[in-house]
């Protein structure tokens, strides 16, 4: 059995899932998920850092160009994710 998605698994490219994918990356990297290399929650806030910057950096380009609801996907994980950050990194 192999570990690669085939095309009916693999979601349509999407702002959403673009969203989506860097969140989850975020929340890896902060520990909240399981690393699914390792099946462990592992802290790396140096990278996690990037991808919340990366969210935010993709707040402000897109500003005025989101639906209502592609722009409350965002601004909920940006700033859901920067309180994880700030937490996990107070606790350091």
């Amino acid at each position: 059995m192999t570990d690669q998605l085939t095309p009916q698994q693999i979601p349509p490219a999407s702002f959403t899932v673009l969203v989506s994918t860097v969140a989850t990356q975020a929340s890896v990297a902060l520990g909240m998920i399981a690393d699914p290399r390792t099946n462990k929650p592992e802290v790396n806030l140096d990278l996690a850092k990037h991808f919340v910057d990366t969210l935010v950096l993709l707040e402000q380009k897109t500003k005025g160009n989101l639906t209502p609801d592609e722009s409350a996907l965002l601004a909920a994980a940006t700033s859901q994710l920067q309180m994880a950050y700030v937490t996990m990194k107070n606790k350091k």
